[in-house]
């Protein structure tokens, strides 16, 4: 499984995301591109504790959700999104992209310090929270065709 703190793949999914273009359509979804590109971003700060987003820890959730966060098999098309990580509103495209990328940077190079704990699914490990990372979005960067 790629992991976001490993050099080739963050520069991987980096190029992906320059490859985006405000016209891009989604595959699947409802979200625009510019939207998700703010969505991807939410993970990223959960990790990196910058926002909790109000979420509660989820025993269902725990026991049979999350090792599929980060073990080898891609995400299905149009996985439930959690009411507080949909995006609602307009976005404005070269803004997100360029907060998205900051914030993979961001969390790249704190790939080793001490790691806090998910707010829905508890501790995670810096290898599972490079994968978790990692395949959330090549989810949305696969949801629209990049």
């Amino acid at each position: 499984m790629k992991s976001l703190f490993n050099e080739v793949t963050k520069n991987e999914i980096i190029d992906r995301i320059n490859n985006l273009s405000y016209k891009d359509q989604a595959k699947w979804g409802k979200m625009n591109v510019s939207q998700m590109l703010f969505h991807c971003q939410y993970l990223l700060k959960i990790a990196l504790q910058e926002d909790n987003l109000d979420l509660r820890p989820n025993i269902f959730a725990i026991l049979f959700f999350k090792k599929s966060l980060y073990n080898d098999r891609p995400w299905r098309k149009n996985l439930p999104t959690h009411s507080k990580l949909k995006v609602m509103y307009p976005k404005v495209f070269e803004t997100e992209k360029r907060s998205l990328l900051s914030l993979i940077e961001t969390i790249y190079h704190k790939k080793e310090d001490p790691w806090g704990k998910h707010p829905i699914f508890g501790k995670f490990s810096s290898e599972q929270w490079g994968k978790l990372q990692y395949k959330h979005l090549d989810h949305h960067l696969r949801q629209f065709g990049k």
